[in-house]
């Protein structure tokens, strides 16, 4: 394991913001991860774990100590599903799940980031959530370096929430899904997975500095689900309502605060428009807050992650 010192971190998300990392690894399996929190312990170091990156915002100031970032390649087919490391680039095992009759999950192509990061934030898209696919995750225990295997009903999962989550103590190692054989033959699996994709693009705007979704669609009183419902022609799932549709209703699409941005056309969306900091995001997201507890009494959480 390579430990380098003051490493940019803002390459290393989608919203290219952030100072450096005082020390920095990348490890891919237990070992490494042992090794890592070792490493940190021996040195008396805070340790900050980090994967794909595409839904985090690092401080300005960078963090000091030594962040752990999750890489992985390795992925294992079984007869009715996979086992990837945590690392594994969620769309690349979609492909290669369709490659092997195996599916399902189609609906979840296009998401980015890792099956670790899915997992931990039980990622979701078009119906399907990580959930419905997880047989089980083996996870360590930063404080004990105890391993657990951890069963789909241990993982706790709920709206982009689960026990990793919740627990951040608890890194995922490896992930174990069980998939559906595909019903039609592997050139539909393809399809099927391009469409999505093309559907998400069509969503959620592309080419731009941004975390994703910043905020996670909120439980809402009775009258606004109405109001949603009404001008949309839909039916809300779980009395949620969309964040971007609350945030359109404010008036803040588009606002800019420093260098960050409520985007023009997706107004859950914070983007780095021009040079943003952290900070920039920060004041913007607690801004967008405000205002809809103000109008809706509605309190948003951020989806994001905020070191």
């Amino acid at each position: 394991m390579e430990v380098r010192k003051n490493v940019p971190l803002a390459p290393y998300t989608t919203f290219e913001i952030g100072g450096s990392a005082r020390y920095f690894c990348e490890v891919s399996d237990e070992a490494g991860v042992r090794e890592a929190l070792g490493w940190a312990r021996e040195h008396s170091a805070p340790f900050f774990v980090i994967a794909g990156g595409s839904n985090l915002l690092v401080p300005d100031a960078g963090l000091d100590g030594l962040v752990i970032r999750i890489v992985g390649e390795k992925f294992d087919m079984t007869e009715r599903g996979l086992e990837a490391q945590a690392g594994c680039n969620l769309l690349t095992l979609i492909r290669a799940a369709a490659e092997q009759g195996l599916g399902g999950w189609e609906k979840l192509a296009g998401i980015p980031g890792t099956i670790g990061g899915a997992v931990r934030g039980n990622a979701g898209a078009f119906g399907p959530e990580i959930k419905d696919f997880v047989t089980y995750v083996r996870a360590i225990n930063t404080k004990t370096e105890d391993v657990h295997e951890f069963s789909n009903a241990e993982c706790e999962f709920d709206y982009r929430m689960s026990f990793f989550k919740k627990n951040p103590e608890w890194i995922i190692l490896d992930v174990h899904l069980t998939l559906k054989t595909c019903q039609d033959d592997i050139l539909t699996c393809r399809r099927l997975i391009d469409e999505t994709i093309r559907e998400r693009e069509k969503r959620h705007i592309q080419n731009v500095k941004a975390a994703g979704s910043f905020f996670m669609n909120p439980v809402a009183p009775l009258s606004i689900v109405s109001m949603f419902e009404q001008e949309k022609g839909v039916t809300s799932r779980g009395g949620r309502v969309p964040a971007g549709w609350l945030i359109e209703k404010t008036g803040m699409k588009g606002v800019q605060l420093g260098g960050a941005q409520v985007s023009p056309q997706q107004a859950n969306y914070i983007i780095n428009a021009d040079n943003a900091t952290a900070e920039d995001v920060r004041e913007l997201a607690a801004k967008i807050k405000e205002e809809v507890r103000r109008q809706f009494d509605v309190a948003l959480t951020e989806e994001a992650v905020i070191l």
